[in-house]
Protein backbone atom coordinates (compact mmCIF):
# COMPACT_ATOMS: atom_id res chain seq x y z
CA UNK A 1 0.00 0.00 0.00
CA UNK A 2 1.31 3.44 -0.96
CA UNK A 3 0.80 6.63 0.99
CA UNK A 4 0.56 10.14 -0.45
CA UNK A 5 3.58 12.26 0.37
CA UNK A 6 3.29 15.98 -0.22
CA UNK A 7 6.04 18.19 -1.62
CA UNK A 8 6.57 19.62 1.86
CA UNK A 9 7.13 16.18 3.41
CA UNK A 10 10.34 16.00 5.44
CA UNK A 11 12.57 12.92 5.34
CA UNK A 12 15.70 12.10 7.32
CA UNK A 13 18.71 10.57 5.57
CA UNK A 14 21.67 9.48 7.66
CA UNK A 15 24.91 10.26 5.86
CA UNK A 16 23.50 12.23 2.92
CA UNK A 17 27.05 13.32 2.04
CA UNK A 18 28.19 9.73 1.67
CA UNK A 19 27.87 7.68 -1.52
CA UNK A 20 24.60 5.81 -0.99
CA UNK A 21 23.02 8.47 1.20
CA UNK A 22 23.84 11.14 -1.36
CA UNK A 23 22.00 9.35 -4.14
CA UNK A 24 18.98 8.74 -1.90
CA UNK A 25 18.93 12.40 -0.86
CA UNK A 26 19.07 13.58 -4.47
CA UNK A 27 16.26 11.22 -5.45
CA UNK A 28 14.06 12.54 -2.65
CA UNK A 29 14.82 16.13 -3.65
CA UNK A 30 13.96 15.29 -7.26
CA UNK A 31 10.59 14.06 -6.00
CA UNK A 32 9.97 17.42 -4.37
CA UNK A 33 10.55 16.35 -0.77
CA UNK A 34 12.45 18.19 1.91
CA UNK A 35 15.52 16.40 3.22
CA UNK A 36 17.39 16.68 6.49
CA UNK A 37 20.59 14.74 7.03
CA UNK A 38 22.20 13.51 10.22
CA UNK A 39 25.95 13.57 9.64
CA UNK A 40 29.31 14.01 11.31
CA UNK A 41 30.83 15.41 8.11
CA UNK A 42 29.03 18.66 7.18
CA UNK A 43 32.18 19.81 5.36
CA UNK A 44 31.45 17.23 2.66
CA UNK A 45 28.09 18.73 1.70
CA UNK A 46 29.23 19.91 -1.72
CA UNK A 47 26.37 20.78 -4.06
CA UNK A 48 23.85 19.55 -1.48
CA UNK A 49 24.85 22.20 1.07
CA UNK A 50 22.11 24.68 0.14
CA UNK A 51 19.50 22.05 -0.67
CA UNK A 52 19.11 20.08 2.55
CA UNK A 53 19.03 20.70 6.29
CA UNK A 54 22.07 19.52 8.27
CA UNK A 55 22.08 18.18 11.83
CA UNK A 56 24.72 16.23 13.78
CA UNK A 57 24.60 12.44 14.11
CA UNK A 58 25.60 12.15 17.77
CA UNK A 59 24.74 8.85 19.42
CA UNK A 60 25.95 10.10 22.82
CA UNK A 61 23.08 12.62 23.01
CA UNK A 62 19.85 10.64 22.49
CA UNK A 63 17.53 13.53 23.33
CA UNK A 64 19.22 15.76 20.77
CA UNK A 65 19.25 12.91 18.26
CA UNK A 66 15.48 12.63 18.59
CA UNK A 67 15.05 16.40 18.35
CA UNK A 68 17.09 16.40 15.13
CA UNK A 69 14.54 14.03 13.55
CA UNK A 70 11.41 15.71 14.83
CA UNK A 71 8.95 16.76 12.16
CA UNK A 72 9.92 14.01 9.74
CA UNK A 73 7.91 10.91 8.91
CA UNK A 74 10.49 8.64 7.20
CA UNK A 75 14.05 7.77 8.17
CA UNK A 76 16.41 6.45 5.47
CA UNK A 77 19.15 4.77 7.43
CA UNK A 78 22.45 4.22 5.62
CA UNK A 79 24.54 4.26 8.81
CA UNK A 80 27.10 1.47 9.12
CA UNK A 81 30.85 0.84 9.17
CA UNK A 82 32.93 -1.04 6.63
CA UNK A 83 35.40 -2.42 9.20
CA UNK A 84 36.18 -2.07 12.88
CA UNK A 85 38.60 0.71 13.76
CA UNK A 86 39.88 1.75 17.19
CA UNK A 87 36.89 1.79 19.57
CA UNK A 88 34.32 1.56 16.78
CA UNK A 89 33.38 -2.11 16.51
CA UNK A 90 30.54 -3.78 14.65
CA UNK A 91 28.81 -4.42 17.95
CA UNK A 92 29.03 -0.71 18.73
CA UNK A 93 27.54 0.02 15.31
CA UNK A 94 24.62 -2.27 16.20
CA UNK A 95 24.11 -0.44 19.51
CA UNK A 96 24.23 2.89 17.68
CA UNK A 97 21.57 1.63 15.28
CA UNK A 98 19.35 0.69 18.21
CA UNK A 99 19.83 4.17 19.70
CA UNK A 100 18.96 5.74 16.36
CA UNK A 101 15.75 3.71 16.13
CA UNK A 102 14.78 4.61 19.70
CA UNK A 103 15.35 8.28 18.91
CA UNK A 104 13.32 7.95 15.72
CA UNK A 105 10.34 6.59 17.66
CA UNK A 106 10.68 9.39 20.21
CA UNK A 107 10.72 11.92 17.36
CA UNK A 108 7.52 10.55 15.82
CA UNK A 109 9.10 8.88 12.80
CA UNK A 110 6.54 6.54 11.23
CA UNK A 111 8.66 4.47 8.85
CA UNK A 112 12.30 3.46 8.41
CA UNK A 113 13.97 2.40 5.17
CA UNK A 114 17.01 0.52 6.40
CA UNK A 115 20.01 -0.37 4.22
CA UNK A 116 21.42 -3.81 4.95
CA UNK A 117 23.33 -6.32 2.79
CA UNK A 118 22.65 -9.57 0.95
CA UNK A 119 22.83 -12.73 3.07
CA UNK A 120 23.13 -11.31 6.60
CA UNK A 121 23.35 -14.08 9.20
CA UNK A 122 22.95 -13.80 12.95
CA UNK A 123 25.19 -16.88 13.32
CA UNK A 124 27.88 -15.75 10.89
CA UNK A 125 31.54 -15.80 11.88
CA UNK A 126 31.96 -12.62 9.80
CA UNK A 127 31.32 -9.62 12.09
CA UNK A 128 30.05 -7.46 9.23
CA UNK A 129 27.32 -9.89 8.19
CA UNK A 130 26.49 -10.86 11.77
CA UNK A 131 26.21 -7.20 12.71
CA UNK A 132 23.98 -6.48 9.73
CA UNK A 133 21.66 -9.29 10.85
CA UNK A 134 21.58 -7.89 14.38
CA UNK A 135 20.77 -4.43 13.02
CA UNK A 136 17.94 -5.91 10.94
CA UNK A 137 16.58 -7.60 14.04
CA UNK A 138 16.60 -4.24 15.82
CA UNK A 139 14.62 -2.70 12.95
CA UNK A 140 11.98 -5.44 12.93
CA UNK A 141 11.65 -5.22 16.73
CA UNK A 142 11.39 -1.42 16.77
CA UNK A 143 7.63 -1.26 16.24
CA UNK A 144 8.14 1.07 13.28
CA UNK A 145 6.86 0.35 9.81
CA UNK A 146 9.95 -0.70 7.83
CA UNK A 147 11.48 -1.69 4.52
CA UNK A 148 14.85 -3.44 4.74
CA UNK A 149 16.82 -3.29 1.51
CA UNK A 150 19.67 -5.72 0.89
CA UNK A 151 22.09 -4.67 -1.86
CA UNK A 152 25.25 -6.63 -2.63
CA UNK A 153 27.63 -4.21 -4.37
CA UNK A 154 26.55 -0.80 -5.64
CA UNK A 155 28.01 0.73 -8.79
CA UNK A 156 27.74 4.15 -10.37
CA UNK A 157 29.64 7.40 -10.61
CA UNK A 158 31.53 7.80 -7.32
CA UNK A 159 31.28 4.10 -6.43
CA UNK A 160 34.43 2.55 -5.02
CA UNK A 161 34.75 -1.09 -6.10
CA UNK A 162 34.16 -0.95 -9.86
CA UNK A 163 36.02 2.35 -10.23
CA UNK A 164 39.07 1.20 -8.30
CA UNK A 165 39.24 -2.12 -10.11
CA UNK A 166 39.22 -0.12 -13.36
CA UNK A 167 41.93 2.16 -11.99
CA UNK A 168 44.11 -0.83 -11.17
CA UNK A 169 43.44 -2.31 -14.61
CA UNK A 170 44.61 0.90 -16.27
CA UNK A 171 47.90 0.80 -14.34
CA UNK A 172 48.86 -2.86 -14.05
CA UNK A 173 48.90 -5.52 -16.79
CA UNK A 174 48.82 -8.36 -14.24
CA UNK A 175 45.95 -8.74 -11.78
CA UNK A 176 46.05 -11.17 -8.83
CA UNK A 177 42.85 -13.15 -8.26
CA UNK A 178 42.23 -14.66 -4.82
CA UNK A 179 41.52 -18.37 -5.22
CA UNK A 180 39.80 -19.64 -8.35
CA UNK A 181 37.80 -16.43 -8.96
CA UNK A 182 34.61 -18.36 -9.69
CA UNK A 183 32.67 -16.89 -6.76
CA UNK A 184 29.69 -14.73 -7.72
CA UNK A 185 28.95 -11.03 -7.41
CA UNK A 186 25.70 -9.24 -8.33
CA UNK A 187 26.07 -5.47 -8.78
CA UNK A 188 23.24 -2.95 -8.34
CA UNK A 189 23.13 0.45 -10.04
CA UNK A 190 23.09 3.06 -7.30
CA UNK A 191 20.52 5.26 -9.05
CA UNK A 192 18.15 2.30 -9.35
CA UNK A 193 18.74 1.61 -5.68
CA UNK A 194 17.98 5.21 -4.68
CA UNK A 195 14.70 5.12 -6.63
CA UNK A 196 13.77 1.85 -4.95
CA UNK A 197 14.57 3.26 -1.51
CA UNK A 198 12.50 6.39 -2.13
CA UNK A 199 9.57 4.30 -3.38
CA UNK A 200 9.77 2.13 -0.26
CA UNK A 201 9.53 5.25 1.87
CA UNK A 202 6.10 5.93 0.40
CA UNK A 203 4.64 2.59 1.48
CA UNK A 204 3.26 1.32 4.77
CA UNK A 205 3.80 -2.45 4.63
CA UNK A 206 6.82 -3.93 6.41
CA UNK A 207 9.07 -6.19 4.36
CA UNK A 208 12.64 -7.19 3.49
CA UNK A 209 13.86 -7.38 -0.10
CA UNK A 210 17.13 -8.10 -1.88
CA UNK A 211 17.93 -4.97 -3.91
CA UNK A 212 20.00 -6.54 -6.67
CA UNK A 213 20.64 -5.97 -10.35
CA UNK A 214 19.88 -8.22 -13.32
CA UNK A 215 23.42 -9.53 -13.93
CA UNK A 216 25.52 -11.93 -11.86
CA UNK A 217 29.20 -12.43 -12.67
CA UNK A 218 31.97 -14.63 -11.43
CA UNK A 219 34.80 -12.46 -10.12
CA UNK A 220 36.88 -13.54 -13.12
CA UNK A 221 34.10 -12.44 -15.50
CA UNK A 222 33.76 -9.12 -13.71
CA UNK A 223 37.49 -8.41 -14.01
CA UNK A 224 37.54 -9.28 -17.72
CA UNK A 225 34.47 -7.10 -18.33
CA UNK A 226 36.11 -4.12 -16.60
CA UNK A 227 39.37 -4.69 -18.48
CA UNK A 228 37.57 -4.65 -21.84
CA UNK A 229 35.68 -1.51 -20.80
CA UNK A 230 38.91 0.42 -20.21
CA UNK A 231 40.59 -1.14 -23.25
CA UNK A 232 43.16 -3.13 -21.32
CA UNK A 233 44.32 -6.72 -21.55
CA UNK A 234 44.71 -7.83 -17.96
CA UNK A 235 46.45 -11.12 -17.21
CA UNK A 236 44.58 -12.75 -14.33
CA UNK A 237 46.87 -14.72 -12.02
CA UNK A 238 45.25 -17.05 -9.51
CA UNK A 239 46.88 -16.86 -6.10
CA UNK A 240 46.18 -18.36 -2.69
CA UNK A 241 43.67 -16.01 -1.01
CA UNK A 242 46.06 -15.14 1.82
CA UNK A 243 48.82 -14.16 -0.60
CA UNK A 244 46.46 -12.11 -2.76
CA UNK A 245 45.22 -10.28 0.32
CA UNK A 246 48.79 -9.60 1.43
CA UNK A 247 49.68 -8.23 -2.01
CA UNK A 248 46.67 -5.89 -1.88
CA UNK A 249 48.23 -4.24 1.14
CA UNK A 250 51.18 -2.96 -0.90
CA UNK A 251 49.16 -0.44 -2.96
CA UNK A 252 47.00 0.02 0.13
CA UNK A 253 49.98 1.31 2.10
CA UNK A 254 50.97 3.61 -0.76
CA UNK A 255 47.43 4.94 -1.12
CA UNK A 256 46.75 5.03 2.62
CA UNK A 257 43.62 2.97 2.07
CA UNK A 258 42.25 -0.51 2.75
CA UNK A 259 41.64 -2.21 -0.59
CA UNK A 260 40.14 -5.36 0.89
CA UNK A 261 39.70 -6.79 4.37
CA UNK A 262 40.00 -10.50 5.23
CA UNK A 263 36.28 -10.65 6.00
CA UNK A 264 35.41 -9.02 2.67
CA UNK A 265 37.44 -11.65 0.88
CA UNK A 266 35.75 -14.44 2.85
CA UNK A 267 32.31 -12.99 2.07
CA UNK A 268 33.15 -12.79 -1.62
CA UNK A 269 34.51 -16.34 -1.76
CA UNK A 270 31.36 -17.64 -0.01
CA UNK A 271 29.08 -16.04 -2.64
CA UNK A 272 27.52 -13.72 -0.07
CA UNK A 273 27.51 -10.83 -2.55
CA UNK A 274 24.92 -12.44 -4.80
CA UNK A 275 21.26 -13.28 -4.37
CA UNK A 276 18.91 -16.06 -5.43
CA UNK A 277 15.97 -13.63 -5.45
CA UNK A 278 14.36 -12.06 -8.50
CA UNK A 279 16.26 -8.85 -9.43
CA UNK A 280 14.57 -5.66 -8.24
CA UNK A 281 16.79 -3.21 -10.16
CA UNK A 282 17.07 -3.10 -13.93
CA UNK A 283 20.29 -1.40 -15.06
CA UNK A 284 22.92 -3.80 -16.36
CA UNK A 285 26.52 -3.21 -15.33
CA UNK A 286 27.70 -4.36 -18.75
CA UNK A 287 25.63 -1.60 -20.42
CA UNK A 288 26.66 1.03 -17.90
CA UNK A 289 30.35 0.25 -18.40
CA UNK A 290 30.01 0.74 -22.16
CA UNK A 291 28.46 4.16 -21.59
CA UNK A 292 31.00 5.22 -18.97
CA UNK A 293 34.18 3.52 -20.15
CA UNK A 294 35.94 6.85 -20.54
CA UNK A 295 35.10 7.98 -17.01
CA UNK A 296 35.74 5.02 -14.73
CA UNK A 297 39.15 4.40 -13.25
CA UNK A 298 40.57 7.78 -14.20
CA UNK A 299 41.29 8.52 -10.56
CA UNK A 300 41.47 6.41 -7.44
CA UNK A 301 38.66 6.83 -4.90
CA UNK A 302 40.07 6.56 -1.40
CA UNK A 303 37.41 4.90 0.74
CA UNK A 304 39.37 5.31 3.98
CA UNK A 305 39.80 9.04 3.41
CA UNK A 306 36.12 9.35 2.49
CA UNK A 307 35.06 7.99 5.89
CA UNK A 308 37.89 8.67 8.31
CA UNK A 309 39.98 11.64 7.14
Amino acid sequence: MEINRSSTELSIVTGAFSYTGGYIARELLARGERVRTLTNHPERAGELADRIEIRPLDFTRPAQLAENMRGASVLYNTYWIRFARKSMTFQQAVENTKDLLDAAKEAGIERVVHISVTNPDIESDLPYFRGKAQAERAVTASGLSYAILRPAVLFGIGGVLINNLAWLMRLFPVFPVPGDGNYRIQPTFVEDFAKLAAACGGETASYTVDAVGPETFSFNELLRLIARSVNRRALLIRLPPGLALWLSRIPGYALRDVLMTPDELRALSRNLLASSSIPTCTTRLSDWLKENSGRIGRRYINDFARHYR
